[in-house]
């Protein structure tokens, strides 16, 4: 089984009207350079990121980290990045660090300021059982890193 799978889950039409789903799907249409999304709905933009637990279970942790699913990664760190921008005005940029066994990490940050650092393990099977899990893990870890940039905002503009 690919990576790429995911499940067929209909979501609640209000979930996807959520800040960090609509950054998401932004984020997307921004990596589109020759229009291939132009067409599609935020629901099938965001699909990708839906992996039930069955089929994590039969994502092989063996082989190395598909392309799409690093992008999957990026996407989803660049739209907290994003986020955080828009809120607190400091530039955040994103750093992604993934073997080919699928460990590593992601960082986001601005200036000096480390603002989400997450351990990577098993990113084959990156992906998140709803989009309701989807939108509330993009919005804790948006919000942790909003708390800090306005904690610590001299370090943040270095």
């Amino acid at each position: 089984m690919s990576s790429t799978e995911t499940v067929t889950e209909t979501p609640n039409t209000e979930i996807l009207t959520h800040p960090f789903l609509q950054e998401l799907v932004r984020q997307i249409r921004a990596e589109d350079s020759y229009g291939f999304y132009r067409n599609w709905t935020d629901e099938l933009m965001l699909k990708p990121f839906i992996v039930s637990r069955e089929a994590k279970r039969k994502i092989s942790v063996d082989g190395e980290v598909e392309a799409n699913t690093k992008g999957r990664i990026q996407l989803f760190y660049r739209a907290i990045a994003a986020l955080v921008e828009k809120e607190t005005g400091l530039l955040s940029q994103i750093v992604i660090d993934l073997s080919h066994e699928g460990f590593g990490w992601a960082l986001v940050f601005s200036g000096r300021l480390l603002l989400v650092t997450r351990t990577l393990r098993d990113a084959q099977r990156f992906g998140f059982d709803s989009f309701e899990k989807l939108a509330a893990e993009g919005e804790k870890l948006t919000q942790s890193g909003i708390d800090l940039a306005k904690r610590f905002p001299e370090v943040g503009n270095l």
